[in-house]
């Protein structure tokens, strides 16, 4: 694929961005303009090939991207995101000589939004099993029924992904493909009511029958863990893209905090940034940024250059995604702190990033989820059989339950 130089939000345009999010967040109402604006910009079509009328750009640029989008308004940058991580695991695929995920880059081409279906109450499983039902139609396509949650872009996708399990056969398969929005058979309700990333409106999906044709289903695989290039595919662009997003907020928080400390003087007229307390918080909090920012951008190259990390490459993943969560967290807590009592006003914007970056600890892989993928790369799996939590999963949308 050819790699453009770059691509980068217009200023103004991340301004505007800015202005709104406080709007979407008191609102509780999706991010409808930031869409509009940033389709016009060409945002959708970052990821595809310059010879489809995009911007060419790979894993490492998008998430510097997303970074700086998060910045602005963290909401909008997660939801859009998940458009972002299907075009980049469309991107991956093909690196791998594998062309299945072509539709997906077509899409993007034309402008179209693309969003999840995958994340279901109750499955810890994720991408290796389904309770959603998928019912063969004798001609190569299916019908989902299920219950799908955390649908970011919920009111404005095009087209959005959809798996489930064929009972059909000897042995069951996971199945997936591509719905539009015209096909009719996918409600959403109107449950998103959260502490932050208020703005992604990452629904409840009800696939009532929803049929795919065979011409949009994509991929039928086994149960269980698999390292098919489009499990690969989407947990590595998920897991960086959505690193960053929380890179973006860490940065954002740090801001905030020294411009509040600039701003500040005690009593006997000395400038709070010339605290050596606060310095020294500054100085630690800036460092914890630095190390998640290098470590989420090492990595993405990495993708791009398809270096072969072998077996390491989920521990990797996975811990980069979990230490820059805990780490946004941290800073975000620090900057409140260092700000001071203004930064508690429920109307300011470090108030919206302490509960926007909350949101990061219920993404996959979770914590817990990051530290036994970890321990089984160094130690080997746990001998008993009841423990038999999945090393790693992937999920979708803004928050998977």
């Amino acid at each position: 694929m050819t790699e453009a130089n770059s691509w980068t939000v217009p200023a103004d345009l991340l301004t505007r961005i800015a202005e709104r999010a406080p709007r979407y967040d008191a609102e509780n109402a999706f991010c409808a303009e930031d869409l509009a604006e940033l389709r016009a910009a060409g945002y959708l079509r970052i990821g595809v090939p310059v010879a489809q009328g995009g911007s060419g750009l790979g894993l490492r640029a998008t998430a510097a991207v997303q970074r700086h989008l998060a910045q602005a308004a963290p909401a909008t940058a997660l939801g859009l995101g998940m458009h972002q991580v299907w075009v980049q695991a469309a991107r991956s695929v093909s690196a791998q000589g594998e062309s299945f995920l072509q539709t997906v880059t077509d899409h993007a081409a034309a402008d179209r939004l693309l969003a999840f279906g995958v994340s279901e109450p109750g499955n810890d499983r994720v991408l290796f099993d389904s309770t959603t039902s998928a019912e063969p139609d004798g001609a190569g396509g299916y019908r989902f029924t299920g219950t799908k949650v955390s649908t970011s872009l919920a009111p404005a996708w095009d087209v959005l992904s959809v798996f489930g399990k064929d009972v059909s056969g000897a042995e069951p398969r996971l199945v997936h493909g591509f719905a539009l929005r015209s096909d009719g058979g996918v409600r959403h309700l109107d449950d998103w009511d959260t502490l932050g990333m208020r703005a992604t409106q990452s629904r409840t999906t009800l696939l009532e029958g929803l049929h795919v044709p065979a011409e949009r289903m994509v991929r039928s695989l086994p149960l269980g863990p698999s390292a098919d290039p489009l499990v690969f595919g989407v947990f590595a662009a998920f897991e960086l893209l959505v690193a960053s997003v929380y890179v973006g907020i860490a940065t954002r928080a740090l801001e905030l905090a020294v411009e509040a400390v600039r701003a500040r003087r005690s009593m006997d007229g000395t400038l709070r940034s010339d605290d050596p307390d606060v310095r020294r918080a500054v100085a630690d909090a800036q460092g914890a940024v630095d190390a998640v920012a290098l470590q989420v951008d090492a990595l993405a190259r990495d993708v791009d250059e398809q270096v072969d990390h072998g077996s390491r490459w989920f521990p990797l993943l996975v811990g980069t995604k979990a230490r820059t969560v805990d780490t946004a967290q941290h800073v975000v807590d620090e900057a409140l702190r260092i700000a001071g009592g203004s930064g508690f006003r429920a109307t300011g914007e470090l108030a919206r990033l302490a509960r926007d970056v909350r949101a990061g600890q219920y993404h996959p892989s979770s914590r817990d989820s990051a530290a036994r993928t970890i321990a089984s790369a160094v130690l080997g799996p746990v001998s008993s059989a009841s423990a038999s939590a999945p090393a790693v999963s992937v999920a979708d949308g803004s928050i998977a339950s």
